[in-house]
């Protein structure tokens, strides 16, 4: 069993950073590699960043700032963000990632996830889902910062994505991101019930409590969060932080009680 992670997802626009509430309304929070050097030195488990732009505008993933990020990092670093063919997520793997996040080439060519594994290792395959609740409370799939709506069903996803096998299914609630209200734990429940592979959930976040509760029930391998981890207090002002050592010792104590 994998030890838990606890990640900050930071949203890449226009090379900086931004934080959204329910994929709209990005609000600017500080330059990217500022922030990696803040999490470097309190030490997270790991970084996710997700351009929002770049597959909405069909454009290539910016390989420059990849490459710097990647070099100041010294934690795992996931990316995600029009990410399209193997051969661009094979060069965003030797620019330093460890982790490269596919979201609709996946409905598009299902078959790029074998083709992405055979290249840099499924470990290195990441599917990201973002979901959100219809009127009737049904959930469904969407992609391209939340804009365009998947035919293919949830559970047929889910079925699809099981028995191929992937490296790690991100899900994240498009009406929780960046409310701060709790993540969405029927959703998370109903996934962790549909799927085997290593599970990161993002979406909804209030509290360091939230992510060790989340972790302690559903033994998820990541919790993510963007908002919880870039501001602080009730006005929502930019200030990078990370879990105190206490949640940190607590999830420590549940990933070893796991092994056992």
């Amino acid at each position: 069993m994998l030890r838990s992670r606890v990640i900050p997802c930071l949203l890449l626009q226009n090379k900086g950073l931004v934080k959204t509430q329910k994929f709209k309304d990005p609000k600017y929070v500080g330059d990217p590699i500022n922030a990696v050097k803040i999490f470097n030195e309190k030490e997270v488990d790991e970084l996710m960043f997700l351009d929002i732009d770049a597959t909405f505008s069909e454009t290539e993933p910016d390989y420059n700032l990849i490459q710097k990020i990647a070099n100041e990092c010294r934690m795992p670093l996931s990316y995600g963000g029009g990410v399209k063919s193997v051969e661009q997520a094979q060069k965003i793997i030797k620019l330093g990632a460890e982790k490269v996040a596919i979201s609709s080439i996946i409905f598009d060519r299902p078959e790029i996830i074998n083709e992405m594994a055979e290249v840099i290792g499924r470990q290195s395959v990441v599917v990201v889902l973002d979901i959100k609740k219809n009127l009737f409370g049904k959930y469904e799939i969407y992609t391209h910062n939340g804009k365009k709506k998947v035919k293919q069903g949830l559970n047929q996803t889910l079925s699809f994505l099981e028995k191929i096998g992937i490296g790690e299914l991100v899900i994240n609630s498009i009406d929780c991101d960046g409310k701060m209200k709790g993540y969405d734990i029927d959703l998370v429940n109903r996934i962790r019930n549909s799927v085997s592979c290593p599970l990161t959930v993002l979406g909804g976040a209030s509290s360091q409590d939230d992510i060790l509760n989340l972790i302690e029930r559903f033994q998820v391998i990541g919790a993510a969060a963007g908002s919880l981890f870039v501001f602080k207090g009730i006005y929502r002002a930019v200030l990078i932080n990370y879990l105190d050592s206490n949640y940190r010792n607590k999830i420590f104590e549940i990933s070893n009680k796991r092994k056992k």
